[in-house]
């Protein structure tokens, strides 16, 4: 499903609105879009083919955030395990069917558009990471009509082994195809905060994303229950 960015946007925020940062970057799966029916299908797909019952979109939204390996492992555990050698098929097979499935389910959450619209609005540069495949990334912001608003998107495969969130090297990366400037972070894990920390910029967490605790536990430093919430919390983190 597309996200409709034709209409002209109905900003909710109170102008003038003068944007402290350089750069916005924002984390995918939770934090931009809802993906948790669309990631549940794969995994239930997986756990099927494993002989084990299948799980919530509640049980498997806990489980998003460090990529689709770390999130299947979790939801074996949840059914005993699962030997190693048995693994990397029932992890091809989750990814083969998310690929046919990717945007079935998933939406933009509510307000994204418009905060979108007037961040660009102010020259405000938007960006992308995620600890998602690049190339999945890519294609799922495609397919929901958003790609074209990012000025780079990059992947938890794009930097290569060990350079995936909660390291820094994302977020470095990001900042730098973007051309510098001032930044900050927007995600829903602590491996968004801790990448952003650990970068030297904000991270702001959002209260609305795949969380396993309370949000205020992630260490960020604003959170946001609304996108309606996001630009009033980046001018005061700015000021």
């Amino acid at each position: 499903m597309s996200a409709d960015s034709s209409s002209p946007p109905n900003f909710p925020f109170a102008p003038p609105f003068d944007p402290p940062f350089d750069i916005v970057g924002f984390d995918l799966d939770g934090t931009l879009l809802d993906t948790s029916g669309d990631l549940t299908a794969a995994v239930n797909h997986a756990l099927g083919l494993a002989g084990r019952p299948p799980l919530t979109i509640a049980q498997v939204r806990t489980m998003i955030g460090g990529g689709g390996a770390a999130m299947l492992r979790l939801a074996l555990e949840q059914s005993g395990g699962c030997p190693p050698e048995d693994f990397a098929n029932y992890h091809r097979e989750l990814l083969t069917h998310y690929d046919a499935h990717i945007a079935d389910l998933t939406q933009p959450y509510p307000g994204l558009i418009d905060a979108l619209d007037a961040l660009a609005a102010k020259g405000v540069t938007l960006a992308v990471a995620t600890n998602k495949g690049e190339g999945r990334a890519v294609k799922l912001l495609g397919l929901m009509g958003l790609l074209e608003r990012f000025a780079c998107v990059i992947g938890g495969d794009t930097l290569g082994p060990g350079k995936a969130k909660p390291s820094p090297a994302p977020i470095i990366e990001m900042i730098a195809r973007c051309g510098g400037g001032r930044a900050a972070f927007v995600g829903d894990s602590i491996f968004d905060v801790a990448a952003a920390k650990a970068a030297g910029i904000p991270a702001i967490a959002v209260s609305f994303g795949f969380l396993n605790g309370p949000v205020e536990a992630l260490g960020a430093d604003a959170v946001v229950d609304h996108y309606d919430d996001l630009l009033p919390a980046l001018a005061r983190l700015g000021g």
